[in-house]
């Protein structure tokens, strides 16, 4: 009797589970103001690590560059204390610290403590601002173990602390002090004319993950950034941490007074086709949002909003395109509207005036929005009152107005320029005009030439170069491309190689350095021109690499300075032309061996021949031989270069997958990339005399192959 009760219940329980009936309101959890936040931090903040502990440091600074925007401020200062606190301090208003009527607060806790809560609201505090949905303070507060603020106004200095968001006051220094809960406090008597704000917090350690770090270079491009955009503003940036190169301390101070255009000119990397433009201009829309009346309710009303557009561009010799884009200073990197207006704006009036002075044949397409961008160096602001945007992290602007309101700015301006009479201006604009021109006639070229190029068979490959050594297989997952140095190399490779899928293209003696040649140039100079028909992907901006004819291309050549020099020039033509190849991880050095050494009577297990790939690899191996009794002949062999080396050597060493080493090229860091490629590589050659002569000091000697 108890066991057919005990299976009877049992069954009743598992079919409540499954028809629902014991999930009731009880299960319900309903969190309440910061809980939220503590919560589920990712939708505020987009992540739990560095980027996220960066975007709270944004939200505190961004608060202080309203005050800037508004013109009550003009100093902003952030310090990266050594205890791991981070301090936010200016001169603007002060936040205000009577009491707020409505919750009985004063405005530093409501500010503090209140999601979605500000003076950036429509009520006239702010007429454009970077903090729009009145959480980023209090969100700061909610992920901080501890929060301090202070506040010069009314000729007092007023302090309240924060645990977690909670409001009081700590006995000592440090998260970790002893917590009383209290209100506001006002503290020394200052003069009536400094006002101010000093926010200093220690993020949540429970929060963040304990890899999170700030990042002092991130944050140094941020402050120059925002110096560029707000000009008169002096930003300053004081590291006590040690997040400097090796641990270094140091302070950064960044003030630009020229605004956007300096921003653009600093931003240009290539050499000018003309002068930097300014198009400055506004619009009006009205849109419907809720808006508190007399009685307290938020009712629908419309209202006539105002956008005003800055734009800074120049078009360079180069076939990039930098566009940074903001609303009220806040960066957009993924675009939005106001974008969307720039660029449809350039490329629609090109096309009018490349119509109009007759510079586009008739049979010809018109230009499209790549050939108009191509060079194209553009800074992009707008500034308007409560801007939509996609999310609290602010990357997409969604006010949909801005598109038309760009739109008509940039269209107006630059088609004066364009079709302006004054001789400078004259030949600058012709210039742009043909430079967009030669873009999309090049893009058309190159497409067909892609067409034609597309993998064939064995017997219709008679169009590829001759000198290529194809391999049979067709999948282009499988196959690889060796790009070998000298043609004698290129016979010792042939027996090998492996014909099945390893495809050999011999170049000889050192490519042209496209870096600072142009792009015919580039397609004339035979070596070059037979890396990118081989490859079949075309080149520049219509690179496609599904159409990329091998799965790996690897660049192998001799082990010595000549070697290093093709590869380097082997690898400016893959970043500047094919770029998506290195950013796939598709493109490989091969790492021939140094030395090989014979061993005398090898023990059971061991190889007869031994190979090394660096002097100190060697001196290692021989120390370690001697260590354990193993005999080697004394005639060590020296690889001077890949033809010295035997078949069946460099198969073993090099080419076979199951033995080889390959480096795989990276671009972990694209700025930075470009950066060392235009130096080594470029046009301007007084930085490069100069990285020459400052690093002759660090250079190792004995690396030298001479």
């Amino acid at each position: 009797m108890t066991a057919e009760t005990s299976v009877s219940s049992t069954a009743l329980l598992a079919g409540a589970e499954r028809d629902g009936s014991n999930y009731t309101a009880r299960h319900l959890l309903v969190l309440e103001g910061l809980e939220a936040v503590r919560k589920r931090p990712g939708m505020y903040i987009g992540s739990t690590d560095s980027r996220g502990l960066m975007h709270c440091l944004w939200e505190i600074i961004d608060n202080s560059v309203d005050e800037a925007l508004g013109g009550y401020c003009d100093h902003i200062e952030v310090i990266l204390h050594d205890d791991g606190s981070v301090e936010v301090r200016d001169n603007g208003r002060g936040i205000p610290v009577d009491v707020e009527p409505k919750t009985g607060l004063s405005g530093v806790e409501v500010v503090m403590t209140k999601l979605h809560a500000g003076g950036k609201f429509g009520g006239g505090s702010y007429a454009a601002s970077g903090g729009l949905h009145g959480v980023g303070a209090s969100v700061v507060n909610a992920l901080s173990a501890r929060l301090d603020v202070e506040v010069d106004r009314a000729g007092n200095t007023h302090a309240i602390s924060f645990r977690r968001g909670v409001p009081g006051a700590f006995a000592a220094d440090g998260p970790d002090a002893r917590f009383e809960t209290k209100g506001l406090r006002r503290g020394k008597k200052i003069p009536k004319t400094r006002t101010g704000t000093r926010v200093r917090y220690w993020a949540d350690r429970q929060i963040f993950l304990k890899d999170a770090k700030l990042s002092l270079e991130t944050l140094h491009q941020r402050a120059r950034q925002t110096a560029f955009l707000v000009p008169g503003l002096t930003i300053v940036v004081r590291d006590e941490f040690g997040l400097g190169e090796g641990g270094s301390k140091g302070e950064e101070s960044f003030r630009f007074d020229g605004g956007i255009s300096e921003f653009c000119e600093y931003l240009a990397r290539d050499r000018a086709v003309c002068d930097i433009l300014r198009f400055t201009g506004q619009g009006t829309f009205k849109e419907t949002v809720p808006v508190l009346d007399e009685h307290g309710q938020m009712t629908p009303t419309e209202v006539t909003r105002e956008l005003g557009v800055d734009v800074a561009l120049r078009w360079g010799t180069g076939y990039d395109t930098t566009l940074r884009s903001f609303v009220n200073i806040i960066a957009t990197p993924k675009g939005g509207t106001h974008v969307a207006g720039f660029e449809q704006a350039v490329a629609k009036t090109l096309n009018e005036v490349l119509r109009a002075k007759k510079l586009l044949r008739v049979a010809e397409d018109d230009i499209v929005k790549d050939d108009a961008l191509e060079g194209l160096t553009a800074v992009v602001t707008v500034r308007l009152a409560e801007p939509q945007f996609e999310g609290q992290t602010k990357e997409v602007l969604g006010t949909s107005a801005a598109r038309r309101i760009v739109n008509n700015v940039v269209s107006k301006e630059l088609k004066g320029f364009l079709t302006s009479t004054k001789r400078d201006a004259a030949a600058q604009a012709r210039a742009i005009l043909e430079k967009a021109v030669a873009a999309a006639r090049t893009r058309i070229a190159a497409r067909q030439h892609k067409d034609a190029q597309r993998r064939k068979t064995a017997l219709e490959s008679s169009s590829l170069p001759a000198k290529l050594a194809d391999c049979r297989s067709d999948d282009v997952e499988r196959s690889e491309l060796f790009i070998v140095e000298g043609d004698s190399a290129l016979g010792t490779a042939k027996l090998a190689r492996n014909s099945e899928f390893q495809a050999l293209l011999p170049i000889r003696g050192k490519i042209l350095n496209v870096q600072k040649s142009s792009v015919t140039d580039m397609l004339k100079n035979a070596e070059c021109g037979a890396i990118i028909q081989v490859i079949g992907a075309g080149s520049g901006r219509t690179f496609d690499l599904d159409a990329a004819r091998y799965g790996k291309i690897i660049m192998m050549t001799d082990a010595d300075v000549d070697g290093s020099h093709i590869r380097c020039l082997l690898l400016t033509l893959f970043q500047r032309y094919m770029r998506p190849m290195v950013e796939a991880g598709r493109v490989f050095a091969a790492v021939p061996p140094l030395h090989r050494i014979e061993l005398v009577q090898p023990k059971k297990g061991m190889d007869k021949y031994v190979y090394t790939y660096s002097d100190r690899e060697l001196r290692d191996k021989l120390m370690e031989f001697q260590s354990k009794g193993i005999r080697h002949k004394d005639s060590i062999q020296r690889y001077k270069g890949l033809g010295e080396m035997d078949a069946d050597q460099l198969a073993e060493t090099t080419m076979d997958p199951r033995h080889r080493t390959l480096r795989r090229i990276n671009l972990s860091d694209l700025e930075a990339a470009e950066q060392v490629f235009d130096l080594l590589m470029g046009n301007d050659v007084a930085p490069r005399k100069e990285f020459i002569s400052g690093s002759a000091a660090t250079l190792d000697r004995s690396r030298i192959d001479a």
